[in-house]
């Protein structure tokens, strides 16, 4: 009996462990990896979160319409090890964002490659030229 209910246990430890990785979703399912694009705009939006923070972005558009984008960001945890915080964007803050456009144009996604706040020099994104913090 005490060993049925061990390995009982240990496959519901099993399953429950593997779960987390099934529910992750792949960014190039999403995104157009290979492609990139800049969006500049003020910032509507800032949500520092896990499993992925997300900054919204109005952009003035072509045609003088306003859009609001998604961007894409990583996790409170590891955007906090590189010295960001939930008080580092400001609703409001003139931004620059560089990142890879959604599969479906009409979403206006983007997972975020680089951010720059021209008015401080804030900087953040693997382009070592933009990072200024």
């Amino acid at each position: 009996m005490k060993r049925c209910l061990l390995v009982v246990l240990l496959a519901a430890g099993a399953l429950a462990s593997g779960t987390r990785a099934f529910a992750h979703h792949s960014f190039a399912a999403t995104y157009l990896e290979d492609q990139s694009m800049t969006i500049e705009g003020e910032l509507a939006q800032f949500l520092f979160r896990n499993p992925h923070s997300f900054v919204h972005v109005n952009v003035k558009e072509k045609d003088g319409s306003i859009v609001r984008y998604a961007v894409e960001w990583g996790g409170a945890g590891q955007l906090g090890g590189q010295g960001v915080t939930r008080e580092t964007l400001k609703v409001g803050d003139h931004v620059i964002i560089t990142g890879s456009p959604g599969r479906n144009a009409a979403d206006h996604r983007v997972r975020m490659v680089s951010l720059r706040r021209p008015s401080d020099g804030f900087g953040w994104g693997t382009k070592a030229s933009e990072v200024v913090d």
